[in-house]
């Protein structure tokens, strides 16, 4: 019997019960009018509400894998390898799935290298010994050596997850005839299909079960194997490696460092309005007051109907939609409905007209000149409509606007992700959305003619709202930007996959050379990935200096480690984290390996609102993560090559350009003067703070120097500085100190700009981009020192955006009005990767160079860089 003086912690597996949820739900009856699938959203969602209901948790939280790579499969790399390819349907839902428990403010974590499995038992185990009574939602077996007087399984059945069966040390018993920490014993000789784990030839339940009764544990019959008669005694004898291998997998890791324990897991109230809009936008009418309800908050609507209304849209064939769009005055707004990168349905209105038609090769051929014409059009999420009309051969022309761009740029710190939002933002309405789990849905959902209608309403809305200078940023740099990415990403870049499976491999081998020279330097075997084993080690056998204090012990993140490392090198520890770093980049490189398409490029996608600052990240594969300027960089960058039909990669990228930006913004005399005066300009600076001449400059002294310069930028304080350069602190105070007496108005503009930034409640970019800081005012003292920090940095940084994405756009449109094949492929950090066609290389440099240099008129030169070659790493520079 539970304890009902105890609280109850819920601790859910989302992966597995999504992944479930996706199988148990029609996918197509859960899909949203732009196209996304929500049944394996929608399904876990209902399991958790019901959960909610009966269970009532005082303490929750989901746990999701990062990815399918693990400290598992580092050491059978076999392992989950035969999971087929996640389903094209699926895909998307979790990250949304995320959002939508943010929206419930329902904690979720994850932790890189390790399985949901590994946070769920160590939660359990940190409940149990709390005095929680612990209920584990999972549909993965191996949860099932959690089970104790304290923890109770709840496990889907076939079914899907409607239905759960509840796993306590009885009914575990009753199932398998062992107590629950020796199923995995069980499953050790058995094998999991599962999880690609082989197990002992003709060896079932029944005959595992009976061999661990008669020898009361895994250990002793492995001890005894000698003694089992028959094929199945011989198969064992043959197998052992195997069924050892199994269990060190299937064993829970009950140590994971994270960051939340057991108590800072409370049940919290939800966020009503944003799960309205969640809800809103996933289509999910009938679910949302089952969640309310759950969650005890009052259902009722916040937003209004329409307070104008929608035109009904016309259905017209192509010559009359022609006709329509062309007679159409002002600006129009259009959406257009994609489905596997392809148009299906074109929607246009005006303010009091609209029209909408199924589309066709007819209806592109007659829109397509209209499209390329300089008529104004308004979007939401303009660039996957750009790309999909570009695959139909359409050319988009006169973009006025985006109402997710424009939405970004007033709010950057918290950007309305749907259209639902904004229109609830901007209008006080709520979009019409059908629920698509009702066969005869209660509310019709927009048309895309409709969509448009409100895409107009909400653009003239945000217009409104904003400032001068951030409409141009929109006008002359964001929207050129926009349709600049929309043609790189259906370009892609070729990339070797034999050169990046190969260098895997390689790691691989690495990997296990290091982990094996890591067992020989302390004289045993230890699991790599657990916090707990390496805490023993390092703290106990090695006795090194602890960490910092964790929940589960001391810290063995890679950053404290490496700095003890530092401070007492060892080598157990330099293999351990040359053993790490050589498994996070074996992670990145097979992430990228499993991007290249069937025509052997990589299509990445690149975010515009996935920053506060303006700069551009990628996803899908992330390129921003690749490692600069080492051995490694350089074998991942060998991998992308110049395409067929092309002559060779052109580089090119910023030198120093956030510093060129601070000198600028400063007018710091010196600063200035060591970029027009062509000196290397962190001697330069380096011989004024330590009153030398420039050839005096030591290596040490420029290194200083450049941490110093660079750190400010980002608002380094001396006792950063010396952690940074490994010196004492009043010698980091000191150096400082000698910077600013030579570089005044450095110091000057950084304490000017936040200051300014105080009164202004924001920070502007060179160009107008405005960022906001309202706590810059905050009685918090954390929230307020940490909001100064970022705005010394926000106008800098933000500047070195706004310039590359002009230089970006401006050699994208001269390339192609001087007719030439050649094409810009990516922009990752300050660098441009150009594809250059057969003879095309002086025009192509020369547009580049051009543009790179005069993107922004600053008092100090753009020093553009400029490389050539085969691959990406044989044309840096």
């Amino acid at each position: 019997m539970t304890d009902p003086g105890k609280p109850t912690l819920l601790v859910v597996d989302g992966h597995s019960l999504a992944y479930r949820a996706f199988y148990a739900l029609p996918v197509d009856n859960f899909s949203t009018k732009d196209g996304q699938h929500t049944n394996g959203i929608y399904g876990f969602l209902s399991m958790l509400v019901n959960l909610i209901k009966a269970e009532k948790p005082t303490h929750l939280v989901v746990a999701f894998d990062t990815s399918r790579q693990s400290f598992r499969t580092r050491e059978y790399t076999e392992y989950k390898a035969n999971r087929s390819e996640t389903p094209s349907e699926f895909k998307g839902q979790i990250p949304i799935l995320k959002d939508v428990l943010a929206a419930m403010s329902i904690p979720v974590l994850e932790k890189e290298d390790f399985e949901a499995d590994d946070i769920l038992a160590t939660l359990a185990t940190e409940g149990a010994e709390q005095g929680f009574h612990v209920l584990v939602c999972s549909g993965d077996r191996d949860t099932i050596q959690l089970v104790s007087d304290d923890v109770t399984l709840l496990y889907p059945n076939v079914q899907g997850v409607s239905q759960l069966k509840r796993y306590d040390p009885a009914a575990v018993i009753e199932k398998y005839g062992l107590p629950p920490q020796q199923y995995p014993e069980i499953a050790a000789l058995v094998g999991e299909t599962s999880d690609n784990l082989p197990g002992v030839p003709k060896v079932g339940e029944k005959t595992a079960v009976k061999w661990l009764t008669q020898y009361g544990s895994l250990d002793a019959l492995l001890d005894n194997a000698d003694k089992i008669t028959g094929v199945v005694g011989n198969n064992l004898r043959e197998h052992l490696d195997d069924v050892r291998r199994n269990r060190r997998l299937n064993r829970l890791l009950t140590d994971v460092e994270l960051p939340l324990g057991p108590a800072d897991l409370a049940v919290r109230p939800l966020d009503a309005q944003a799960v309205r809009d969640i809800f809103a936008r996933l289509e999910f009418r009938t679910l949302l007051p089952r969640v309310f309800e759950a969650a005890g908050v009052e259902a009722n609507a916040s937003t209004a109907a329409p307070a104008a209304e929608a035109p009904k849209a016309a259905e017209l064939d192509p010559t009359a939609f022609a006709a329509w769009a062309d007679a159409a005055a002002g600006e129009v707004g259009v959406t257009v409905v994609v489905s596997g990168g392809l148009p299906t349905r074109l929607g246009l209105a005006t303010t009091d007209a609209a029209a909408e038609a199924d589309w066709s090769a007819e209806l592109a051929a007659a829109l397509g000149p209209w499209f390329a014409s300089d008529a104004p059009k308004a979007f939401f999420d303009a660039k996957p409509q750009v790309k999909a009309l570009a695959r139909e051969g359409v050319t988009l022309r006169g973009l006025a606007f985006d109402v997710l761009l424009a939405g970004w740029l007033l709010r950057p710190s918290l950007p309305d992700k749907t259209f639902a939002d904004l229109v609830d933002r901007y209008l006080g309405e709520k979009l019409p959305e059908a629920d698509p789990s009702q066969l005869v849905p209660e509310t019709e959902g927009a048309t895309p003619a409709q969509l448009a209608w409100f895409v107009l309403r909400v653009a003239e809305a945000e217009r409104a709202e904003l400032p001068d200078s951030v409409r141009e940023v929109l006008e002359t740099i964001e929207l050129p930007t926009l349709q600049t990415l929309a043609d790189m990403e259906l370009a892609g870049v070729a990339v070797s996959h034999e050169r990046l499976t190969a260098f895997s491999a390689e790691l691989g081998v690495r990997a296990e050379g290091l982990a094996q020279q890591a067992y020989a330097a302390i004289g045993r075997e230890v699991n790599l990935g657990s916090p707990k084993q390496l805490q023993e080690v390092l703290f106990e056998e090695l006795e090194l200096p602890k960490t910092r204090k964790t929940k589960t012990g001391y810290s063995t993140d890679a950053a404290v480690l490496a700095d003890l490392q530092d401070s007492h090198p060892h080598p157990f520890l330099d293999l351990l984290l040359q053993h790490r770093d050589a498994t996070k980049l074996r992670q990145i490189i097979d992430a990228l390996a499993a991007a290249i398409d069937e025509s052997g490029r990589i299509h990445t996608t690149y975010v515009q609102t996935g920053s506060q600052t303006g700069r551009l990240s990628s996803t899908d594969p992330n390129l921003q993560n690749i490692p600069i300027r080492n051995e490694e960089s350089h074998r991942v960058r060998a991998a992308f090559e110049v395409g067929a039909g092309y002559e060779t990669l052109l580089t090119a990228d910023y030198s120093q350009i956030e510093m060129r930006i601070m000198a600028h913004l400063s007018g710091d005399p010196g600063l200035v003067e060591a970029f027009n005066s062509g000196e290397d300009l962190h001697r330069f600076v380096g011989a004024r703070v330590f009153g030398v001449t420039p050839a005096e400059v030591t290596s040490p002294m420029r290194s200083k120097v450049k941490a110093m310069s660079y750190g400010l930028v980002y608002g380094l304080s001396a006792f950063g500085l010396s952690k940074q350069l490994r010196i004492e602190q009043s010698e980091a105070k000191q150096l400082m100190m000698e910077y600013f007496a030579r570089f005044g108005a450095v110091r000057d503009y950084l304490r000017s700009s936040v200051e300014q930034a105080r009164i202004d409640g924001y920070t502007q970019t060179i160009f107008g981009r405005r960022r906001p800081f309202p706590d810059l005012t905050s009685p918090n003292r954390v929230l307020r020192e940490n909001a100064e920090r970022a705005a010394l940095n926000a106008p800098i940084q933000g500047s070195a955006a706004d310039i590359m994405k002009i230089a970006l756009f401006h050699i994208h449109a001269d390339l192609a009005e001087a007719d030439l094949r050649s094409r810009v492929l990516l922009q990752i950090h300050d660098e441009l990767v150009v594809e250059v066609a057969p003879g095309e290389w002086d025009a192509a440099e020369s547009i580049v160079r051009a543009r790179m240099g005069d993107a922004a008129q600053l008092t100090v030169p753009l020093d553009v860089q400029i490389g050539r070659g085969g691959d990406w790493n044989e044309a840096g520079h």
